[in-house]
């Protein structure tokens, strides 16, 4: 990388993006790539804001050499330690063996699995600052957004909120560092949730709390350690977070998840959402859960209100990629949802009792009493019940 990419006066972009990984954590499919942020703040003393993953080290390193030109690096900040984060710790160490390590309690019990090299550090706490010159940092323990020693550190001369992985989302940048230098359109946020609600949307409570600790911060910038740094209006994604972190739907909108080895329970599926069609449903939407990622089905989940769960009985249990969304939906601490069951069984019919065993553990959801049992295929006589069912989740929107 040959072009210095400055944020503010002083501060600068010394992230790099990968194109080529396929998942995120070996996991998340990430077919737009991902960045791993980084930023360097040259003052009368310089600060480095986290590392980078251990694939993009070369440009990295080629960044920080060009902005500092020749000069000692002070600080290493370290906001989190996750590997995508902290892989060239080490290596900064090397290279700038004066270098000073800020840390928090939590995080240097954690460095001795991380760190093999002698480094000096200093440990912060909380609203401590740490004095550059004309940039001080301040700083707020962020602890499980999403693991347990994170922080997060506000630039007070621009106003820049350093976030760790809140407010991060999937997709590399492609040198658009900016988020107002993107399309400003739905594939954004949708990246943005997905990345949420798959990483952080557990800890949705810890999230508030760490909303309540900056309240009254005037943050005009927001800059996490994946996807482009914020700008501009930013009540768009805080909205947007409120609800996430809160576990309130985005939308009205009535998504149904099914699993069919036959397509007889597709059709099922595809009959309920022409008769919601009918009564004005809008924006409804079918994912197959056999075929689609389960970060995708996720982040539909934390969008929508209402949502429909139609499997086949398999082996006397659920069909398991159904199983593993409901697990999901469970482990990600899922509220605040309507459900609405279908279930199909040639002989013996036993997923809506076990989808409801599941799904009556999450918190303040309801689950509809109309429910639909099949028998290999939907008959004719059952259609008074799938009206009625299309009218429950119409009178729901």
């Amino acid at each position: 990388m040959k072009v210095i990419r400055k944020i503010q006066k002083d501060i600068y972009y010394v992230g790099a993006s990968d194109h080529r990984l396929e998942r995120f954590e070996n996991l998340f499919s990430i077919p737009q790539g991902v960045s791993y942020n980084s930023y360097l703040i040259v003052d009368e003393k310089t600060a480095l804001l986290d590392t980078v993953d251990a694939s993009v080290g070369e440009v990295f390193f080629e960044q920080i050499e060009k902005v500092l030109e020749n000069r000692p690096l002070d600080y290493l900040v370290i906001h989190h330690l996750e590997p995508d984060h902290s892989a060239m710790i080490e290596e900064v160490l090397r290279r700038y063996p004066d270098t000073t390590l800020v840390i928090n309690a939590k995080m240097s019990e954690m460095l001795k699995a991380w760190v093999r090299v002698p480094y000096r550090f200093s440990e912060v706490r909380e609203n401590e600052t740490l004095s550059l010159g004309t940039h001080t940092l301040k700083f707020v323990m962020a602890p499980m957004v999403h693991w347990p020693e994170v922080m997060v550190s506000y630039e007070t001369q621009n106003r820049i909120l350093f976030s760790a992985d809140a407010f991060g989302t999937f997709g590399a940048l492609s040198g658009n560092i900016f988020s107002d230098e993107l399309t400003p359109d739905e594939s954004y946020y949708g990246e943005a949730r997905r990345y949420y609600a798959n990483i952080v949307g557990k800890y949705g409570s810890l999230v508030q709390g760490l909303f309540k600790k900056l309240q009254g911060i005037d943050f005009q910038m927001i800059a996490p350690l994946h996807g482009p740094i914020l700008r501009g209006d930013l009540s768009p994604i805080l909205n947007r977070y409120t609800q996430w972190s809160t576990y309130q739907p985005e939308s009205n909108d009535v998504v149904i998840f099914y699993s069919s080895m036959y397509q007889n329970t597709y059709r099922t599926c595809e009959d309920l959402a022409y008769l919601l069609a009918e009564k004005n449903v809008k924006n409804i939407r079918m994912w197959d859960v056999s075929k689609t990622e389960v970060s995708y089905l996720i982040s539909e989940v934390f969008r929508c209100r209402t949502i429909v769960l139609a499997t086949p009985t398999y082996n006397g249990g659920l069909f398991p990629k159904m199983a593993d969304f409901l697990q999901d939906m469970k482990a990600l601490n899922v509220q605040n949802r309507n459900f609405v069951l279908i279930e199909n069984g040639s002989w013996a019919p036993m997923a809506n009792k076990q989808v409801s065993e599941i799904v009556s553990s999450l918190k303040n959801v309801r689950i509809s009493e109309c429910s639909l049992t099949i028998r290999t295929k939907f008959n004719e006589d059952q259609l008074p019940l799938l009206e009625q069912m299309a009218e429950e989740i119409a009178h729901l929107q």
